[in-house]
C-alpha cells in the first residue's frame, strides 16, 4: 500500500466514531441505519466529518429560523403576547427601533430617547449590530425591522458554523462530538434571540488556536471575544491555574498579553473619543438589578422582599472568586491535570448560575465548552432538555403576565420551577465534570490515551507543581475502559473508532 494511502486510512482508523462508544449514539444513529461498520471508509467521499457537522449545524440553524416565523409574520408587530405565546421573542428587532438603529443614530456616539441613552453593548457586538443596519435597506419600519432581523441572522448563521467547526477541529481524533453542537435544541431555539453567537464564536476559534499552541492568535481572539461579550476573559483563568502547575509561565504571559492588546485596539477609539457611550455597558451590568433566570429572583419572589442591587453584586462576585478558587484548587489537587476544555466549562458556569440573570441565550456560551468537556450524550442530552423546558417557561411565564386577566401561560410558581431545572441540569453538567476530573478514568476523551487534546502546549506537559501527589504522571495512558459498545480489534485491543 502507498504511504500516502495508508496515512489516510490510519488518520481515518484513529479518528473516534461516537457510535462505538456512546450507547445514546449508537441507538440515535439507527435513524440514518445503523453505526458504521469496522470496514466502512469514511474518507472515499469528499464529506469529511467536520463537512457533515458544519451542513448539520447549518440545517439546525434554520430549523431555529422557522420556529421564529411566526414572530417574524406578524407577532412581533402586534404586541407582547404573541411573541411570547409562540415562544419566539428576539430583541434583534425591538431594538433596531429601541436603539436608535431604524433612525441612522451611530452607537456610543449618539444618544437616543429613553432612559439608557447609549447602547448597553460591548464595542465589537455594537460594531456587528452597526454593520447589519448598514446591510438593512429601506422601506417601512415594520420591513426593515423584518429585514434587520433576517440580516442579524445571517450573520450569525456564519458564527454559528464557525463555532461547530472549531469544536469539531479542536480535539483532532474526536471530530464528531461536534454533532453535540450542531444538533443541540437549545442552540437553535435561542441563536437569534440576541447577538451572543459572536462572541462564542470567537471564543471557539481560541479555543481551537490554543489546542494548536499559537499562544498569540489564542490570546488575540480571547481579547477580541471579551470586546464582544465580557464572559471570554474568564478563560485565563484556566489557563493561569494549568500553566502554573505545568510551569509554562511564558504561554499564559503572551496569551493575557495578546488579550489585553486586541481588546485595547477594539476599545480604545470609543474610549476616547465616546468615553459616556464606552461606559453604559459597565454601568447597566452594575446597576440592573435582578434578573430572568436566576436563583436570586426565587429568593425575591418566594420572600417577597427586595434585595439591593449593591448587596447582589457584592455577593455574586465574592460566590464567583470563592467558586474560581476551588476550581484551582482542584486543578492544582487533581490526579491528574484536568483538560483546558473541563476547567472552561466549570469556570464560565459558574460566573453564570451564581450572576443576577441567566438570559435564555446564556445557554450557547456553555455548549461549545460542554461538548469539549463532557461529550457524552445522555449527560448532554439531560441537561439540554432542562435548558428547553427553561426556554419554554420564560416565555409562557413572560405571557402570564402580560395578558392582564387572561391569565394565559406560566404562573410565578411553574416559572420558579422552570428556573429551578435548568439550574439544577448546569450543575448536574458540572458535577460530573469535577467528576470526570477526580477519577480520569471516567473522562471518555482519556479513554484512548490523549492526555488533553485541547491543551496545546499543555497536553502531554511534565507537572512541575502540585498540591500533594498526582497519581497520573501527565504523559502516562490511562487504559481504555471498553464498554458495551465498544468493538475489539485484530489484536483484541479496544477500538477507538
Amino acid at each position: 500500500m502507498p504511504s500516502a494511502e495508508k496515512t489516510g486510512v490510519d488518520q481515518e482508523r484513529s479518528v473516534v466514531r461516537p457510535t462505538h462508544q456512546d450507547e445514546i449514539a449508537a441507538a440515535g444513529s439507527e435513524l440514518i441505519g445503523g453505526r458504521s461498520g469496522r470496514w466502512t471508509r469514511l474518507g472515499s467521499t469528499t464529506l469529511t466529518p467536520v463537512g457533515v457537522v458544519a451542513l448539520v449545524a447549518l440545517g439546525t440553524f434554520a430549523l431555529g429560523m422557522v420556529q421564529k416565523l411566526p414572530c417574524y409574520n406578524w407577532a412581533w408587530f402586534r404586541g407582547a403576547t404573541s411573541q411570547y405565546t409562540h415562544a419566539c421573542y428576539s430583541d434583534i428587532p425591538h431594538l433596531f427601533v429601541a436603539r436608535g438603529f431604524s433612525d441612522g443614530l451611530v452607537p456610543y456616539f449618539d444618544r437616543f430617547p429613553g432612559d439608557m441613552q447609549y447602547l448597553e453593548y460591548p464595542v465589537l457586538t455594537g460594531v456587528f449590530m452597526q454593520v447589519a443596519s448598514w446591510l438593512t435597506p429601506g422601506g417601512p419600519l415594520q420591513h426593515r425591522e423584518q429585514t434587520y432581523w433576517m440580516v442579524n441572522a445571517g450573520m450569525l448563521m456564519i458564527c454559528a458554523v464557525i463555532i461547530a467547526v472549531c469544536v469539531a477541529r479542536t480535539h483532532r481524533r474526536r471530530p464528531w462530538d461536534a454533532l453535540l453542537v450542531a444538533l443541540a435544541p437549545a442552540f437553535a431555539l435561542t441563536a437569534t434571540i440576541n447577538w451572543d453567537l459572536l462572541a462564542v464564536a470567537l471564543t471557539a476559534a481560541a479555543m481551537l488556536m490554543w489546542s494548536r499552541g499559537r499562544t498569540v492568535a489564542f490570546g488575540i481572539l480571547i481579547g477580541l471575544a471579551t470586546a464582544a461579550k465580557l464572559y471570554p476573559v474568564l478563560l485565563l483563568g484556566p489557563v493561569f491555574v494549568l500553566c502554573w502547575r505545568a510551569g509554562k509561565w511564558r504561554e499564559f504571559v503572551v496569551a493575557t498579553l495578546g488579550a489585553a492588546v486586541s481588546w485595547l485596539v477594539v476599545n480604545l477609539p470609543v474610549m476616547i473619543f465616546a468615553p459616556e457611550g464606552w461606559k453604559k455597558f459597565y454601568a447597566f451590568s452594575e446597576e440592573r438589578g435582578i434578573d430572568f433566570g436566576s436563583f436570586w429572583l426565587i429568593i425575591t419572589q418566594r420572600t417577597g422582599r427586595a434585595i439591593e442591587v449593591s448587596t447582589v453584586n457584592t455577593v455574586s462576585t465574592l460566590l464567583t472568586v470563592v467558586l474560581c478558587a476551588a476550581i484551582g484548587a482542584l486543578t492544582l489537587m487533581a490526579p491528574r491535570r484536568p483538560r483546558f476544555a473541563q476547567l472552561a466549562f466549570l469556570v464560565v458556569a459558574v460566573f453564570i448560575l451564581v450572576n443576577k440573570v441567566y438570559s435564555p441565550q446564556y445557554v450557547l456560551w456553555l455548549i461549545p465548552l460542554a461538548v469539549l468537556a463532557r461529550p457524552r450524550w445522555r449527560d448532554f442530552l439531560i441537561w439540554q432538555a432542562c435548558e428547553v423546558m427553561y426556554f419554554l417557561g420564560i416565555w409562557m411565564y413572560l405571557a402570564y403576565t402580560t395578558s392582564g386577566d387572561k391569565h394565559q401561560g406560566l404562573p410565578t410558581e411553574g416559572y420558579q420551577l422552570a428556573i429551578a431545572l435548568h439550574l439544577l441540569g448546569t450543575l448536574y453538567l458540572c458535577a460530573v465534570v469535577v467528576r470526570d476530573i477526580l477519577v480520569p478514568e471516567r473522562d471518555v476523551v482519556r479513554r484512548d490515551g490523549s492526555d488533553d487534546p485541547s491543551g496545546g502546549v499543555l497536553d502531554g506537559a511534565e507537572d512541575v507543581f502540585v498540591l500533594g501527589r498526582a497519581a497520573y504522571p501527565p504523559q502516562k495512558t490511562v487504559a481504555a475502559v471498553p464498554g458495551p459498545w465498544a468493538d475489539t480489534g485484530a489484536a483484541g485491543e479496544p477500538a477507538l473508532d
